[in-house]
């Protein structure tokens, strides 16, 4: 030691370590320096200092060194908060540094303290699984009680995603459900390890994944719920029409002993023109309801659960009705006596069924909310919409195209009937949308 140096007594290591724990608070990382100093002829000692030597040098001060957080961490994790997704921050910090961190970042509540590595080691399955689910700071933590977290979270039936860079991060990230490795920073071991690598090594990149699956997983259910629904009408007109057929007058009609509602080339005409351009346009179409506010699916929902089929079926059933109904406006006969030939009527039922599902694409677009909202923003849907009418005006009004599928042209009266009757089909769905909405409204609890 050299004349200006004083023993390190207890006080002054009280001291030393006030300073740390205050420098942590401003979340600093600390870094102790220390020297010693070697004579003139004893400098090739430097050479062999080791382990045992940090006994003899002297402890000049401790350095913070800040690493700030990305300026759009914070509002990353309070999208994550708002989407459902908890967010839980586990380093090798010194355990004052990582609550204040995580308190600026949003992560924890003022006055929540870190969980430490030392702590975790000392607790059973029962107090281990009680800690993780409300502690969101832990520090100081060794690649064993990452894996501790990782299990405990898992048993309570979360879905876990796991980040990190480093070596000692594999075993943790292969355990995850999702191993989420760092594309810049992180090592060839963590991304071998990891289901999944970010770019740009940034924890908003992942928040906007999450946005964009959860808006590809919304055009997945609309295709779905648009198909199968004007499916459902297809069957419903068909099915109903031969079960009523005495009641609406097919019976007998045009010679035949039960007229079918439906020609066969014309389910064909529906199934592979007028259905197929709006179902492949709502592939891209894009986010309509605020998919970060809504919670995350459970592991045990189903694509096709009971909410989507009952909407399926009420659908399909009011455009089979207003098929059917279209048909008996203009058939002689049946609940109304009307005039015309039965390929007249049946083109009506034909070309309502058509401009039905066409309202019933919009619909499609959101089990909630209404088609009105955000209504042009899917120019796509806007083109095979109108594409899909003009062929449907086609193969009514062009000889060559009703001699193809049986229909007979239809005056404007015929249409402003059919384009009515098809409506009901929005009209029907923007009410039981309102319905369910002020349902939500009205539970206990909600805003």
């Amino acid at each position: 030691m050299g004349e200006d140096s004083v023993q390190l007594e207890a006080t002054l290591r009280s001291k030393a370590l006030a300073d740390v724990e205050a420098l942590s608070a401003q979340a600093l990382r600390t870094l102790g320096v220390a020297c010693r100093r070697y004579g003139q002829h004893d400098r090739h000692e430097a050479d062999l200092i080791d382990e045992a030597d940090e006994n003899t040098l002297v402890y000049v001060g401790v350095a913070g060194i800040i690493d700030p957080p990305r300026a759009e961490a914070a509002v990353a994790v309070a999208e994550a908060r708002r989407a459902g997704i908890r967010v839980v921050m586990i380093t090798g910090d010194h355990p004052v540094t990582a609550a204040r961190i995580a308190i600026d970042l949003g992560i924890s509540a003022p006055g929540d303290k870190a969980v430490t590595g030392a702590q975790l080691d000392g607790l059973d399955h029962a107090g281990l699984r009680s800690v993780t689910a409300s502690a969101s700071i832990y520090a100081r933590v060794s690649p064993h009680n990452k894996l501790q977290i990782i299990d405990a979270l898992q048993a309570q039936g979360n879905v876990v995603a796991m980040t990190g860079d480093g070596v000692n991060d594999a075993p943790a990230l292969k355990s995850a459900d999702i191993g989420v490795a760092m594309g810049i920073t992180g090592t060839e071991v963590t991304k071998e390890a990891s289901k999944m690598i970010i770019g740009d090594d940034n924890f908003a990149t992942i928040v906007s994944a999450v946005r964009q699956g959860r808006v590809i997983f919304d055009n997945i259910e609309k295709f779905l719920r648009y198909l199968l629904s004007s499916n459902m009408g297809e069957v419903f007109t068909v099915f109903l029409g031969v079960a009523f057929a005495g009641a609406m007058g097919l019976a007998g009609a045009g010679g035949e002993a039960v007229a079918l509602p439906l020609l066969a080339t014309q389910i064909l005409w529906i199934n592979l023109i007028t259905d197929s351009g709006p179902a492949l346009a709502m592939g891209v179409d894009p986010e309509i309801d605020d998919v970060m506010a809504r919670a995350p699916r459970k592991v045990t929902d189903r694509i096709l659960g009971r909410r989507m089929w009952t909407g399926v079926l009420a659908v399909g059933l009011v455009m089979g009705v207003a098929s059917l109904t279209t048909i008996d406006i203009f058939l002689p006969g049946g609940f109304v006596n009307g005039s015309d030939s039965l390929d007249v009527a049946r083109t009506a039922g034909f070309t309502t069924l058509v401009l039905a599902q066409l309202f019933n694409a919009f619909n499609s677009r959101s089990d909630t909310t209404s088609a009105f909202h955000r209504l042009f923003v899917n120019k796509w849907l806007w083109g095979a919409v109108l594409l899909a009418a003009a062929l449907q005006l086609a193969v009514v009004e062009l000889p060559l195209l009703q001699r193809a599928f049986g229909t007979a042209s239809l005056g404007p009266v015929h249409w402003a009937v059919c384009i009515a009757m098809a409506s009901i089909v929005l009209w029907f769905d923007e009410l039981r949308k309102l319905f369910y909405r002020m349902r939500v409204r009205n539970r206990p609890g909600s805003p």
